[in-house]
């Protein structure tokens, strides 16, 4: 190895440890993590927060986001459902101070579902279809959304583009 080969290899190695407290800082304020007092992580989502219920959506709590956040957006969907993924929720306009949604609560401002209602939907699968997952998907932005009450779930997910710092998933199940 020749003498300027190992002089870049030296002063690589010094940025590389010098950038590392950084880069081990940047990484602990991008966690992000959700959760519910209504289920367990992976465990069934109760009867009261389905179709079979009241169709009210489940508390949720998070984390505090990273920095830089100015605005959460939550997406709720079944990647089970038999025509492909079932959209049930798309929220945003939430503060980056707030930590959680209350049961039953809305969103600042809340998009169609794809059962073409603005709000929360909850869990439904075809009876006999075997459990479904449903991700609840908390998104940290770098923006506040600009959407109107109502928007497609298209509109939400091309906004969200370039804008997310951080996601956190939680996911449960439902069977009828």
């Amino acid at each position: 190895m020749t003498r300027r080969r190992r002089g870049r290899l030296a002063a690589l190695a010094v940025a590389l440890v010098a950038a590392a407290p950084a880069a081990a800082n940047l990484e602990a304020q991008s966690v992000l993590s959700i959760r519910s007092s209504a289920f367990k992580r992976g465990g069934p989502i109760p009867t009261l927060f389905t179709c079979e219920g009241a169709n009210v959506s489940p508390a949720l709590a998070w984390t505090a986001p990273p920095q830089g956040t100015r605005s959460f957006a939550l997406l709720v969907d079944d990647p089970d459902a038999p025509r492909g993924t079932f959209t049930h929720w798309t929220a945003w306009g939430i503060g980056p101070t707030v930590r959680g949604l209350g049961q039953g609560r809305a969103a600042p401002r809340e998009g169609l579902n794809d059962a073409g209602r603005v709000g929360y939907l909850g869990p439904c699968p075809p009876p006999g279809d075997g459990p479904h997952r449903y991700r609840f998907k908390l998104h940290a932005l770098d923006t506040v959304l600009k959407l109107p009450r109502g928007a497609s779930k298209e509109a939400f997910k091309a906004a969200l583009r370039g804008h997310v710092l951080a996601v956190a998933q939680l996911v449960g199940t439902y069977e009828r």
